[in-house]
């Protein structure tokens, strides 16, 4: 038989505001993973990050598959979710890459 445990998570005054991020920077080594949570804003050519994550490769795929999960429940109740810039999706939106020879 498998026992249920219950985890309590306290959510603090000033982490229950969130952080708003239109960016996310991502590096790893063998050991880790490191999200950088940032904000562009328009005609400022800095971004700066307001939060780092760090985490083993085991659980940012862990992550990965609870995200994923949530997306397809969220797409299933309010519809798709259009990423603006992708093919077929209009107007340009976004960070590119620059072009071979910039």
């Amino acid at each position: 038989m498998q026992e249920t445990r219950q985890l309590s998570v306290e959510l603090g005054e000033k982490e229950a505001e969130g952080i708003y991020s239109n960016l996310v920077l991502i590096t790893h080594s063998p050991a880790e993973f490191v999200i950088d949570f940032t904000r562009m804003v328009p005609g400022v050519p800095k971004a700066k990050v307001y939060a780092r994550i760090i985490m083993t490769p085991q659980h940012v795929k862990s992550f990965l598959k609870a995200l994923q999960e949530n997306i397809e429940r969220y797409e299933k109740e309010f519809g798709e979710i259009r990423i603006l810039g992708e093919p077929g999706q209009g107007r340009e939106f976004g960070f590119k890459p620059a072009a071979e020879g910039d």
